[in-house]
């Protein structure tokens, strides 16, 4: 049997006439950057996740750099981060000449570690960039209380975590800013690039809005520098299709996780954690194995697809060689990001297929 890492042609085989005519209507009425079909899915996104407003965007990168701005961030402030990630969660920080601080994870949920965020602030920190990893909430209220007791601005990137929860509040309105990417393998994917800002700060909001069209309140007048970050109308198109199915995919992901966290018996594998405060939407099933490259090759001879996410942590990369990190310097990401391997994860992964997955990796 077969089983791929990620197959996306399932999903949009069965969305393909529904979305071929959103796309056609957004065609015939000419409503290509930002317009009707943007404004309905904001207002959909901001009414299923109980934001007070959203703002669509291009990318999931691009909401990042807004929130850097948002906050205030610039040359010779101090901004702490994770360093078990993608690379975008850092360039928000870099883009506004800031310096990213990458502290250490916690070993359990892989999120960035409250203690280590406490441990490194200084009189130059002046916020936190915290990612919800693989779609587990990290521990919002300890970093919360940490963030008031040192007036530190924090976002939420949420580009993993869409319908995550944390004690009940949906992410991404837990922080200061929350910043969403819809990139064609995320749990909600556009058909190409896309992405969302929300803050529960009116201020920031506005800020954000002014920001995301060449810093423009009306047309050809431009009040701050701006940049071009539009979502485009068959973005929005395609997303308020696919929004409306999300809670039946995410309940899938959720059950496949579940199988998995049942079936695999290996006494060498560490497994992720079901929180106890909050819900994952699982954008990954990850594990950590010892022996993780010759874990791939067996599980690959017996049809089953895996990736490595993220296999070289952000402090030892090469673009931030000049902020002096060292291999040891942060143990647990080094320790997770030598050891990770992602399992197939999709909704349209049958149960036989996840069972063979689990079988395949038990027989290691």
């Amino acid at each position: 049997m077969q089983v791929p890492f990620l197959n996306l042609r399932p999903q949009h085989q069965a969305l393909r006439t529904e979305v071929l005519a959103a796309l056609a209507a957004t065609y015939d009425a000419t409503r290509f950057c930002l317009g009707a079909d943007v404004e309905n899915f904001e207002k959909a996104f901001s009414a299923t996740f109980g934001h007070a407003r959203t703002l669509g965007m291009n990318s999931g990168t691009s909401p990042l750099h807004i929130a850097s701005l948002c906050g205030g961030f610039g040359p010779g402030d101090e901004i702490i981060t994770t360093p078990f990630t993608f690379a975008s969660s850092c360039w928000g920080i870099s883009y506004v000449g800031a310096k990213p601080v990458f502290v250490d994870i916690e070993p359990d949920t892989w999120c960035i570690s409250p203690a280590a965020i406490a441990q490194a602030i200084t009189p130059k920190t002046k916020g936190i960039v915290v990612v919800h990893i693989f779609g587990q909430p990290a521990r919002m209220d300890e970093i919360m209380t940490i963030a008031r007791q040192h007036n530190l601005f924090v976002v939420e990137d949420c580009a993993q975590a869409v319908g995550a929860q944390y004690r009940g509040a949906s992410v991404g309105g837990i922080g200061d800013c929350g910043t969403f990417s819809f990139y064609p393998t995320k749990n909600l994917g556009a058909c190409g690039e896309g992405g969302a800002f929300v803050s529960r700060h009116t201020a920031v909001m506005d800020r954000a809005q002014l920001l995301r069209v060449h810093g423009s309140p009306k047309r050809y007048t431009h009040t701050a520098v701006g940049f071009n970050f539009r979502m485009d109308g068959f973005q929005g198109a395609i997303l308020n299709i696919k929004l409306k199915h999300l809670a039946t995919w995410t309940a899938r992901r959720r059950a496949i996780a579940a199988r998995y966290l049942r079936g695999i018996k290996r006494s060498d594998v560490q497994l992720p954690i079901v929180p106890v405060y909050g819900e994952s939407v699982w954008h990954q099933f990850t594990l950590l194995h010892p022996q993780r490259d010759a874990l791939r090759a067996h599980l690959e001879q017996g049809g089953v697809g895996t990736e490595i996410i993220y296999p070289g942590p952000m402090h030892l990369q090469p673009c931030y060689a000049e902020l002096g990190y060292l291999p040891g310097r942060l143990p647990v990401a080094e320790h997770a990001s030598a050891r990770c391997v992602s399992l197939p994860m999709f909704p349209e992964l049958t149960d036989a297929q996840v069972d063979h997955v689990i079988a395949s990796l038990n027989a290691f």
